[in-house]
Formats: structure tokens, C-alpha cells, sequence
């Protein structure tokens, strides 16, 4: 019998990595003489690299970039089959690089970023999946894209300062310095989310708030974006204001589209096939998949929903573990997952389960594998 356990990061306590491993001490309690094989996952957001490199056998590498104010930090990306570079944006200019009374979008960069993705060109990576999850930023990537050598002009024929406020003043676009060697690249823009660019469900109004803007400031950012599309349409003849995913990660999917001629990609998806989840789960007997916290939004492109229809297509019997359940968590079982079984029951706050995440996880996976056969055996019964 043969156990897949296909996991996402529990967030704040266990990586993708962890978690699988301690399913799978669960799953090996409950059932000893199966076959488990454990597939970290991901969607594109935090947790990438570490779980593709971990699922596909790479490497992780270290890079010193900006962070979102321009101090250098050490920031790791992955290499998997040689070629492949697996890149966080979140690495660079993420959330978590600011204290709480640093985050301003209107002034954050995503340089850091195009830093990355340097890295990867002088290591000869000839494909860069970038996942988007996490951001600090609402600069429509032109940040990342100063890295790789375009130039943003004000009136005066002025460099642009940092930051997503000063594209309000963009006059024109001087794309003849872009790194050449990007010409010989495929790019995928990962992520879990479809905004566009502007308007009521863009970068700047949907998430500028939970990166430090007020109301005025998100839609002081919304204008400039529009700005700034405006003219990447006219100097770079890419539209990009009305395409979906190209407002993720505070527009960075518009500069990736832009610039790096960049495919925007489900990011669970994009991880799926880096890791050959798909042809790992063909002929197994049932799917162990799992997050933190199941409820409601699980459904929209995150990883035990992807998993879930993955494992599904294939005729594989699918249990989700969660470190608690939210309100509207039922809607997972519409999804091809055949059961649930959480760490804390209930409308519950996922902080209890923090004290011994590893141990709870390990019994809530026995207990689902458990039920698993006891299902089986009650169904081979009514078949006999």
C-alpha cells in the first residue's frame, strides 16, 4: 500500500518539510507496512523554495539584495535539474523583512528582487519560476526591473526614486539596458491569486492596507499604477492593467509580464510539475495533504485544494489534516478531499496546536489514516 503525503507549510509552526515529516511518523504508526513517500508542497507564496528544493532534490543558495527599504539582507533561492531557478519575491521584499512602523508601499522596492533574479542568470539558470506571495511592495515590480537594467524617467529625464508613489511621475520607460540574457529565459510568475493591476480589485485597494497604507495612500498607489501601465504600454508595448494575476505581489506580476516576458501560472500548479506530484500520486492507494488552518478561502487555488484535484483526476482517495478548521471548511469536501481530520476541532484559534505542532500533527495523521481503513473495510463489506 502506498501513503503520498503532499503537505503545504503549517504557517508559524511547521515547514512543508516538517510537516510531511511528521505525517508521515503518523501515517507509518497507523498502518507500518506502507509505502510513504513525502512531497512537500506549496503555492507560490512563503514556503516555495524550501519545499521544491526539498520535493525535487535541489539546492538552496544564498544571495546579499535589498530588502524593501534598501538595506542589504541574505536572501535564499533554489536550484533544482541545473537549470531551474525557484525564486520567493518574499525572500527579498517580503512583509516579514519590516517591523511593523516600517511598512509603507508607497515607498518600498521590489530591487531586491531583480537582485535575485541576477543571481540566478550568472548561475546559468535558463528557467526562473518566481512565486509571489507576501509582499511588502506595490511598485508593479519596476523595482525589480531597475535591477535588471531598465530605467524609469520623470519629466526632467530624472531616475524615479524607490517606491510604488513615485510612479505617479513616470514619464517614459528606457527598456535598452535589460539584461539580454533574460531573451534566453522562460519565466513563470507563480501565484494564488487573479487581481488585476488597478481598480477596486487591484494591488493597491485589495492589499495596500495590510502593507501600511492608509485609505488615501492605496488610492494614491492605484493611480500611479495606472500611470505606470499606461506608459509600460506605450514604451514597452506589453499591456498589462487588465490582466489577471498581474496585480499579485503588488503588481510585481505586471513588471514580470512586462519585462521578463513572464506566464502567469497558478502557483500550485507550477510546483506540481517541478516536483512530478501528479506522476508521484498515479497508482498510490491515498493522498495525505494538509495546512494550518482549512476554512473557506481554502478553496481558491491554495495547496490542499490543488492536491485535492490532482490526486482526484487520478482516482486517489484524498485526507486533508489542518491544524484547526475555520468557517466555511466544508467546502473542501466539494473539492475531492473524502475527509478532514484536525489537529484542534472546531471553530478553533490554530495557536493551540503551537505548544507540540509536530506531535499533534503525527496523531492527527494516525487517527486520519486510521479512519481511512476503517472506511475502506466498512465499504469492502457492503461490496461483499
Amino acid at each position: 500500500m502506498k501513503i503520498v503525503i503532499a503537505p503545504q507549510e503549517f504557517k508559524g509552526s511547521l515547514s512543508a518539510s516538517e510537516a510531511a515529516a511528521a505525517m508521515a511518523e503518523g501515517a507509518r504508526s497507523a498502518l507500518p507496512e506502507a509505502e510513504l513517500e513525502p512531497i512537500p508542497m506549496a503555492d507560490g507564496g512563503p514556503g516555495t523554495v524550501e519545499a521544491v528544493v526539498a520535493a525535487a532534490q535541489g539546492q538552496t543558495v544564498t544571495a546579499t539584495v535589498q530588502d524593501p527599504l534598501g538595506r542589504p539582507v541574505d536572501a535564499q533561492w533554489g536550484i533544482v535539474g541545473g537549470k531551474t531557478a525557484v525564486i520567493e519575491m518574499a525572500a527579498a521584499a517580503g512583509l516579514w523583512r519590516l517591523a511593523a512602523d516600517e511598512r509603507d508601499p508607497r515607498i518600498a522596492s521590489t530591487y531586491g528582487v531583480g537582485e535575485l533574479v541576477l543571481a540566478a542568470l550568472e548561475a546559468g539558470c535558463k528557467r526562473l519560476i518566481i512565486g509571489q506571495g507576501g509582499s511588502a511592495t506595490n511598485d508593479g515590480g519596476a523595482g525589480m526591473a531597475q535591477a535588471l537594467g531598465v530605467r524609469f524617467l520623470d519629466a526632467e529625464g530624472g531616475e524615479l526614486p524607490p517606491g510604488g508613489a513615485a510612479l505617479a511621475r513616470l514619464e517614459s520607460i528606457d527598456a535598452s539596458g535589460l539584461d539580454q540574457r533574460l531573451r534566453r529565459c522562460e519565466v513563470t510568475a507563480a501565484t494564488d491569486v487573479t487581481n488585476p493591476l488597478c481598480g477596486p480589485e487591484g494591488a493597491s485597494l485589495v492589499y495596500g492596507l495590510q502593507k501600511g497604507a492608509d485609505a488615501e495612500a492605496a488610492r494614491e498607489l492605484d493611480a500611479a499604477l495606472r500611470r505606470y501601465a499606461e506608459v509600460v504600454e506605450r514604451d514597452v508595448a506589453v499591456p498589462v492593467i487588465d490582466v489577471p494575476g498581474a496585480g499579485a505581489a503588488g503588481g510585481l506580476g505586471a513588471g514580470l509580464i512586462a519585462f521578463l516576458g513572464a506566464r502567469i501560472e497558478p502557483g500550485l500548479e507550477v510546483v506540481a510539475e517541478v516536483v512530478r506530484l501528479r506522476e508521484r500520486v498515479r497508482g498510490a492507494d491515498l493522498v495525505l495533504t494538509g495546512e494550518g488552518r482549512l476554512d473557506g478561502q481554502t478553496g481558491y487555488g491554495k495547496t490542499v485544494a490543488g492536491v485535492a484535484r490532482i490526486a482526484a483526476a487520478e482516482g486517489v482517495a484524498v485526507i486533508a489534516v489542518a491544524g484547526s478548521l475555520g468557517r466555511g471548511w466544508e467546502r473542501i469536501l466539494a473539492m475531492g478531499v473524502e475527509g478532514v481530520e484536525a489537529i484542534v476541532p472546531g471553530l478553533a484559534a490554530q495557536e493551540e496546536a503551537m505548544e507540540r505542532p509536530a506531535e499533534l500533527l503525527a496523531a492527527a495523521a494516525a487517527r486520519a489514516v486510521n479512519g481511512w481503513l476503517r472506511m475502506r473495510a466498512i465499504a469492502g463489506e457492503r461490496d461483499a
